[in-house]
């Protein structure tokens, strides 16, 4: 596959940038979007954009919750925004941390951001254009996991993540 021919895709963060960071959130009934943010997902649906998450959820390796409840909160997601016609293409997540309680967990990787391995392995496996595509978060390491990665970075600065995702597509 060439350059050209990959596909477009927008990576979000997710805490403080999909939804209201409440710090360590798991718990669907805590979960509440940032303004703008189911409005941004069905932009990027219906212009053909792929939406992929990558998030570091180090609440895994602290002992917080589980991957299991990561993911069930996930499909929640997914299941929310399909009330508004909007979806999600797939979720990457990191659940390592160097200090970490759970041991299996307590270690470096190369997927938590700032370093670039959740986008690598998205677009290793969906074929998608770095070139062509943008990362938007709330943090610095967002920015910094994005240029590392290849793909364009964002900073979310809050208000409106629709309004600020529609200066770049």
């Amino acid at each position: 596959m060439t350059t050209s021919e990959g596909k477009k895709a927008v990576f979000f963060d997710r805490d403080g940038t999909l939804n209201v960071d409440t710090d360590y959130l798991y718990k669907i009934e805590e979960f509440r979007w940032e303004e703008g943010a189911v409005e941004a997902i069905r932009h990027c649906n219906d212009k053909g954009w792929l939406v992929i998450v990558v998030t570091n959820q180090s609440g895994v390796a602290r002992g917080y919750y589980t991957e299991a409840d990561v993911e069930r909160l996930h499909a929640w997601m997914n299941e929310d925004l399909q009330k508004h016609g909007a979806h999600i293409d797939a979720f990457y997540y990191c659940p390592h941390h160097p200090k970490g309680a759970v041991a299996q967990y307590a270690k470096e990787c190369d997927c938590r951001k700032p370093a670039p391995g959740l986008v690598e392995t998205a677009c290793r496996e969906y074929g998608i254009d770095k070139t062509r595509s943008v990362l938007i978060g709330d943090k610095e390491r967002d920015v910094e996991c994005a240029e590392r990665a290849g793909v364009k970075g964002i900073l979310y600065p809050g208000g409106s993540l629709l309004e600020v995702l529609r200066q770049y597509i």
